[in-house]
């Protein structure tokens, strides 16, 4: 795919991808206990009405309509609780105490709530008007039996958990964790703790990348720091690619003389798309290896984190199977200081979103927007997405924000 500028927009690279991935469709069963944030492999049938019987909303008191036709007093016949029902006769002229949650007796045909009720010897006489099936929750009234109560590809939290519980439904089959190889290239990088060497730096990249996969519910193959020889980047991608379902990489996707992963990619597999209109992170690379797909991120901390958060955590979402993966949040904010933008680039520049004076919502930036700035993450909390021909941004000014996600804390 070409573009006049050489560089692909955001929405057709996602677009691209979306149309290419297709789901893993192996399938695990797992507990309950287990099962959170995985993906269900298939739709979830309630094997029971829920509720099993029909039982008391309120606490209060059981009644005939017939009985209370009379006006008078209605002696208490017995009581109802939950787990404990009324049992034995229920003579003509009488009511039944009846906690919530508890099984209505048959011939009840409303509950009153205890508030509209008064209590003497001679029994309980009522206040306010009764309408047939007040306060009685019928069988079958949430859920029925035989029906549908979670979709095939949904992730699972706490509210579809204990949803599955309530059904006395004790496992669930969910498709498995996406296998995701991660490593760093570059003679340059060196492992936290250890002394730097002359033009060295940390790398930091596969840290963030591996936490954000297992934050995402990945299953991670850390294959560490690989340095600038074609024959050890060959072995790496040929190892990562027998055992994962996504292969990552971070540097070695610019152009530079020691940039060996597209020459490497070229002849193991395809890439799909490389460079894009984004900044930062226009050295992204997408492709196919023989068993996995390919994403490979630039090499500088800023670049490599957004374009996972943009182009690699909709992917994992397709991949995993997720029918319906939310959508980015954003919406409009006013700018509360000059934000500097060459058109171009659709840019993503870290901000921190407030609401003003007046309660509108106001952005300003971190400050400096260099991609080695990876300190903006930690001071910000949105990015401040400022379209493609866009040039600077004058105070006061209307911009699109997208408050982080989950996977930065948001």
């Amino acid at each position: 795919m070409e573009f006049t500028n050489g560089l692909m927009p955001l929405d057709t690279a996602l677009a691209h991808m979306a149309a290419l991935v297709t789901p893993i469709h192996e399938t695990q069963t797992l507990p309950l206990v287990q099962a959170f944030g995985r993906i269900t492999a298939s739709d979830v049938v309630s094997p029971l009405d829920v509720p099993g019987f029909d039982n008391s909303a309120m606490d209060g008191y059981g009644v005939r309509l017939a009985d209370l036709a009379t006006g008078k007093p209605l002696p208490v016949a017995g009581k109802a609780f939950a787990g404990q029902p009324f049992q034995g006769p229920w003579p003509a002229g009488t009511c039944v105490r009846i906690m919530t949650g508890a099984p209505v007796p048959d011939g009840c045909e409303a509950v009153i709530m205890q508030e509209q009720a008064s209590v003497s010897d001679a029994g309980v006489t009522f206040s306010a008007a009764v309408k047939p099936g007040q306060n009685i929750r019928r069988r079958g009234e949430d859920i029925r039996r035989g029906a549908s109560v979670l979709s095939a590809g949904q992730r699972l939290t706490v509210a579809e958990l204990p949803l599955l519980a309530s059904l006395g439904i004790g496992e669930v089959s969910v498709v498995r964790k996406v296998r995701a190889a991660v490593f760093s290239t570059g003679d340059e990088l060196q492992l936290p703790g250890q002394p730097l060497g002359e033009g060295q730096i940390y790398d930091t990249n596969r840290l963030a990348v591996h936490l954000m996969l297992e934050q995402l519910g990945c299953e991670v193959i850390n294959l560490g720091i690989i340095r600038d020889d074609p024959r050890a980047l060959q072995a790496a991608f040929e190892q990562a690619d027998s055992q994962a379902d996504l292969v990552i990489s971070s540097g070695g996707v610019s152009v530079g003389e020691a940039d060996y992963t597209k020459q490497i990619l070229d002849t193991l597999g395809e890439i799909h798309f490389w460079k894009l209109s984004i900044k930062p992170g226009k050295p992204f690379a997408f492709g196919r290896l023989k068993n996995s797909w390919f994403c490979g991120l630039p090499g500088n901390p800023v670049s490599a984190t957004l374009t996972f958060y943009q182009l690699v955590q909709p992917l994992l979402a397709r991949l995993s199977g997720q029918a319906s993966p939310a959508l980015p949040a954003r919406f409009r904010a006013r700018a509360a200081q000059k934000l500097k933008k060459t058109p171009g680039r659709l840019d993503f520049q870290r901000g921190i979103l407030r609401t003003g004076p007046d309660g509108t919502p106001e952005v300003v930036s971190t400050g400096h927007q260099g991609s080695h700035i990876f300190s903006s993450f930690s001071q910000g909390n949105c990015f401040i997405v400022l379209e493609q021909e866009r040039g600077n941004v004058e105070p006061g000014e209307w911009v699109t924000v997208e408050p982080f996600n989950p996977l930065f804390g948001g």
